[in-house]
């Protein structure tokens, strides 16, 4: 759960009598507190992981997660481990958050106008092409050349954890074109997923996630308000994706873009609604104060009540139900959903043997110059190059060393690295030096980009 008011209050007061803890709780709440997705949880289950398969209780602990759950209905019978049920039903609300997000920087966001968009998209774009062209620069005419796709994405929370760190001395923008930077990114890498890393696709399955995706449509055109038939319209979408050999992240995805981002009731349509009922609600409750315990005072009990209720319906209104989304999942991709993908994908039996393996093979090196250099370098090369070209300019306040931190920011990869890295590799052996490759590539870069931002923050002061 994300920092209650009442604990930041509690913090506020600690800075008068206890500074040093108050330093250290402003460093940790970016990784635990807040309402976007977050690092910390799944940075703890990540080296929990990794202690978990380098301790004795190794063959136990990826036996347990690899052990077969079934479900039936008739003759039809779906059998997947622990571990793949997480990439197949957990990780898709992930996918969700992802195709929401990247829906409202498209409709409300930094990608809503072409001028504003082009800066992050040439950036993105530099960021995806330079990694794959070093990767193949290395790796080409190798069996290591199939995990191409590590390179393409950026793993959003990790990165905001750390801006967050430095968020009262660096302009608003920089989050902003962080988000609207890993937008484009994570539609790329969506891309790369269904694109390369599907198996064979049924028309079955196609047609019945079309189904529940039209209905879905439906009824978000008819302003249909109750969640149960959304989500069983969900789990249909979910399902067909399934059946069809596409990876059902796809179906996050698809759902993220369908979510609103515009509320159901505008402000100025809301104070035109809302100013009798709240006399009415004034009127009838101070009635049912006055009038003690009688019929009089039950019958404006009740009117309150309803009033209240009519208020709460519209306020709810207007929320944008994409904002709600975000709001009701983070919590749950946070601290459930992503350290439970860490701890089942995350088998890295690190030895003098695999790091031995990881020098000798091209994968290694191609991930970390992928990442560590090529997310950089790409972001910055191209979003200078359309800035000179003057079909880009710089966000308001924010300066290219700020943008150099977040091209850093960018190398760490990690959890649909790691994930892309699972679908590319089906031999162990590459799969656990792509995975060793990616934790060492995330962390480096992570630790860069720390040090940029705060040469950036400090510039910027």
């Amino acid at each position: 759960m994300a920092i209650t008011p009442r604990q930041k209050g509690a913090t506020t007061a600690r800075r008068q009598h206890a500074p040093a803890r108050a330093k250290f709780l402003d460093r940790i709440e970016p990784f635990f507190g807040g309402k976007d997705v977050i690092g910390g949880p799944l940075l703890l289950a990540t080296i929990a992981a990794l202690l978990f398969t380098n301790s004795p209780l190794r063959e136990s602990y990826e036996r347990f997660w690899d052990t077969q759950l079934h479900f039936g209905f008739g003759r039809q019978l779906i059998s997947h481990s622990l571990a793949e049920w997480i990439d197949h039903a957990l990780l898709p609300l992930f996918f969700i958050i992802i195709g929401a997000d990247v829906k409202r920087e498209l409709v409300r966001g930094a990608l809503s106008e072409l001028r504003t968009a082009i800066f992050p998209m040439a950036g993105a774009i530099g960021g995806m092409l330079v990694p794959v062209f070093l990767f193949w620069l290395i790796a080409r005419d190798s069996e290591a050349m199939t995990g191409w796709g590590t390179v393409i994405t950026m793993d959003t929370a990790f990165g905001l954890a750390l801006i967050g760190l430095f968020a009262t001395r660096l302009p608003d923008g920089v989050r902003a074109l962080f988000l609207a930077f890993a937008a484009i990114d994570d539609i790329g890498g969506l891309l790369v997923i269904a694109a390369a890393y599907s198996d064979a696709i049924y028309i079955d399955g196609l047609l019945i996630a079309a189904i529940g995706f039209a209905a879905i449509y439906l009824l978000r055109h008819l302003r249909w308000g109750a969640s149960i038939p959304y989500v069983l319209l969900a789990i249909i979408l979910w399902v067909g994706i399934l059946r069809s050999g596409i990876h059902t992240t796809i179906a996050g995805v698809l759902l993220g873009f369908l979510v609103p981002v515009y509320p159901r009731l505008g402000r100025n349509d809301f104070a035109d609604n809302v100013q009798d009922e709240i006399d009415e609600f004034q009127q009838a409750h101070r009635h049912a104060l006055g009038e003690g315990e009688g019929a009089d005072a039950r019958r404006s009990e009740k009117k309150a009540q309803e009033r209240l209720g009519y208020l709460d319906e519209m306020t709810s209104a207007t929320h944008a139900t994409g904002e709600r989304v975000i709001m009701l999942l983070s919590p749950w991709i946070s601290y459930v959903v992503l350290p439970l993908f860490a701890l089942s994908n995350v088998r890295v039996h690190i030895s003098p043997d695999l790091i031995a393996d990881s020098f000798h093979s091209t994968l290694a090196p191609a991930i970390l110059i992928g990442l560590c250099l090529g997310k950089p370098v790409g972001f910055l090369s191209f979003s200078w190059i359309a800035t000179r070209l003057g079909l880009a300019r710089l966000p308001d306040n924010v300066r290219w060393p700020m943008i150099a931190a977040i091209g850093s920011l960018a190398g760490i990869g990690f959890t649909i690295s790691l994930f892309i890295s699972g679908l590319a590799f089906s031999d162990g052996g590459l799969q656990e030096i792509a995975s060793l490759a990616i934790i060492v590539a995330s962390a480096l870069a992570g630790l860069t980009g720390y040090a940029a931002l705060r040469v950036a923050a400090r510039l910027s002061v």
